[in-house]
């Protein structure tokens, strides 16, 4: 064999050997990444770039894995390589471009969504990139913005690793740290988490202090993350990793504990879990009756969105709602907050940001929801999130931005904005119900909802036993109450705040509490007892429906949807000014006519009888004036069948817990703070 021959096989003998090493740590690498373990797939995908063995693939698995790992930033060089070596699909290209924006190198970025405008394949991925453009678009319009925030690093409590997510509660400030964990994340390559506590006065904390919540609630080796507390303390939920027992071994899922005999109980897995998703970020609203919550399951927007739970009078959580596409987006939307005056605080990737994480102000007035990005030095190209407000003017936020202790580290900030006032709005309110016809008394317990304009839920209570309940309402808004409690008539009212708004160049205080007040009254159901509806016309010797009597069934309809367990008899009814057989007639097709009416808006005809009963049931006998004659000639219903099993409910999960339902400290006490 020749020279040449052999130093030929020789070369295969390398490449083919390459090759295999190549496969193989392009194998391990995927295996790694497919267990969550980011930064140990590292070293794999490098080792199968370094011979060259699919090199656009291997480069572009480095970045996700840094991207996935937190480590966006890291992971530029990567994604550009990928590109450069002919990776060619979607995805690189559009995290080479926001890893471009969070280095600050916006025309650059700019550039690469240009082209994955021009030459993307993936439809939702171009789409982000066309949202993209127009968010680089109002950066300079971000750059200009004023603001009033001094930040300062918390120096005390941050160390070389992670410390988030502050919240601060009973003269406590609590926070996620990695500080005291000697075990490494695969996934990070960074210790684990857990939740601690130390004694603070505002920004002023007794490092002394700080102790670990104990082994109840921090386990070894898996993550623990953000929490929350009910406004009592007693019950925390928190956010905890997978501990790999059970599938998904990268998930995080929400706990519960509660605090009895002076510890905390374990800790159960929330019923809003996803066991195929992320969940975690949790914050109750000010009222302790929502749950907010950020996870990745199907159905959403895109990337992480932000969600809300209802919590019924048993601790049980349900009615899980996606907040919707004015917070959510195609990117990342987590670490909800709702401060004492109803802003949602959130940080976003997906909304006009500097790059990576920014922090976000949601503000509801006249019935629609305007976002606001808090601007500079409150965020930066960095991960900015976890935002916390001890007042109006001051707080806490989370950052990874250069320049701290290390990692994630959790900073102060104070707004000095000469101008920040706040305005509470609360619609306070009594449920009642007739006594008499000119006499009401007090209905307890009833399930009051507050809906928006166009009926969407807003907030959900139950009156105490006193019959109070309170809502927070916003300016220039219509609302609609609706009150609902067994065997009375479910009941609805008209609520605005329009033209009652404060005026807030008119205020000196910094922060003023307005107050509404309304009473919902409710009426029993009673078999066969006659309700006269008021101001239901028709035109001399006709049975059409006129517009103003329109208008009056509209709220016999309202009546019949908002109690679908009853079936009435509507019935029409003359005076005698005319034989008894005409009126007979003319009431039967007025009240026939009337029906349909109805049908036509919706309601079964089988809830529904028409009668007319002439001139059979007056109400003034021998009636000698007009107006007598007009009492007479009336419309009326009345239910006939009250179906009850329809009608029950979940009294109990309702009503435990409702002495607590009406409390102004609900929107504006401040004590434990």
């Amino acid at each position: 064999m020749s020279r040449h021959s052999l130093l030929l096989l020789l070369a295969i003998g390398l490449f083919l050997s390459a090759c295999n090493a190549g496969k193989m740590a392009i194998k391990k690498g995927d295996k790694k990444m497919d267990r969550g373990e980011y930064d140990l797939a590292i070293d794999y995908y490098q080792k199968a770039a370094d011979k060259n063995y699919r090199k656009g693939y291997a480069l572009y698995k480095v970045g996700e894995a840094l991207r996935k790992g937190n480590k966006l930033h890291a992971s530029e060089p990567y994604y550009a390589g990928a590109i450069e070596a002919g990776y060619t699909e979607d995805s690189a290209r559009m995290h080479y471009g926001f890893a471009l924006k969070a280095n600050q190198k916006y025309e650059e970025a700019r550039d690469q969504f240009d082209k994955l405008s021009a030459s993307g394949t993936i439809e939702g991925v171009v789409a982000r990139a066309n949202k993209e453009l127009t968010n680089l678009d109002k950066l300079d319009k971000l750059r200009e913005k004023e603001t009033f925030f001094r930040v300062k690093n918390l120096e005390e409590v941050n160390t070389a690793t992670a410390d988030y997510s502050p919240l601060y509660f009973n003269k406590k400030l609590y926070f996620v740290s990695a500080r005291k964990d000697d075990k490494v994340s695969k996934a990070t390559g960074t210790p684990f988490t857990d939740i601690f506590q130390v004694d603070s006065k505002g920004a002023v904390v007794d490092m002394s202090t700080l102790e670990s919540l104990g082994d109840e609630v921090n386990d070894e080796g898996i993550h623990e993350g953000s929490l929350t507390f009910s406004r009592d303390g007693r019950t925390m939920i928190f956010a905890k990793g997978n501990s790999g027992k059970r599938k998904g071994k990268t998930d995080v899922h929400l706990y519960i504990t509660r605090y009895r005999n002076q510890q905390w109980s374990e800790p159960v897995m929330l019923n809003i879990n996803d066991p195929e998703a992320w969940t975690s970020t949790p914050t109750f609203s000010r009222d302790g009756r929502t749950l907010y919550f950020s996870s990745n399951r199907k159905g959403g927007y895109g990337g992480t969105d932000i969600y809300s739970a209802r919590m019924d009078g048993r601790g049980r959580f349900s009615q899980i709602s996606n907040l919707g596409p004015e917070i959510n987006t195609a990117g990342n939307e987590m670490f909800p907050y709702v401060s004492d005056e109803g802003k949602l605080y959130f940080s976003s990737d997906g909304h006009p940001g500097f790059g990576g994480l920014d922090l976000f102000e949601a503000v509801r007035a006249g019935g629609k929801i305007s976002i606001e990005n808090l601007g500079t030095p409150i965020n930066s190209s960095y991960d900015d999130f976890g935002l916390y407000l001890f007042d109006p003017s001051k707080g806490w936020f989370t950052s990874n931005r250069p320049g701290g202790a290390g990692d994630d580290d959790i900073y102060t900030f104070v707004n000095n904005d000469p101008d920040l006032k706040i305005v509470n709005y609360m619609l306070a309110g009594l449920t009642k119900t007739s006594v008499s016809e000119d006499s009401l008394s007090i209905l307890p317990l009833v399930k009051v909802r507050l809906l928006d304009a166009e009926e969407n839920l807003l907030e959900e209570v139950s009156s105490n036993r006193s019959g109070q309940f309170s809502f927070r309402v916003y300016p220039e808004e219509d609302y609609v109450l609706i009150g609902e409690r067994p065997d009375y008539f479910t009941t609805r009212l008209e609520f605005s705040t329009k033209g009652r708004s404060v005026a807030k160049e008119d205020l000196t205080e910094m922060v003023t509490n307005v107050r509404f007040d309304t009473t919902l009254v409710l009426d029993r159901i009673v078999l066969d007892r006659s309700i006269v509806l008021e101001n239901i016309y028709y035109d001399l010797d006709k049975w059409d429906i006129r517009p103003d009597a329109a208008q009056e069934l509209d709220k016999l309809v309202n009546i019949l949807k908002d109690n679908p367990q009853i079936r009435i008899e509507l019935s029409s009814h003359t005076d005698a000014r005319a034989d008894d057989d005409y009126n007979d007639v003319l009431s039967q097709r007025r009240a026939e006519s009337a029906v349909e009416y109805i049908i036509n808006q919706g309601i079964e005809a089988e809830r529904l009888r028409a009668k007319g009963y002439g001139e059979q049931r007056l109400i003034v006998k021998n009636a000698q004036t007009e107006e007598e004659h007009q009492r007479n000639r009336r419309t009326e219903f009345k239910v006939i069948e009250y179906n009850k099993d329809m009608a029950k409910q979940e009294e109990g999960d309702e009503q435990e817990g409702d002495e607590e339902s009406f409390d102004e400290d609900r929107y504006f006490n401040n004590d434990d703070q």
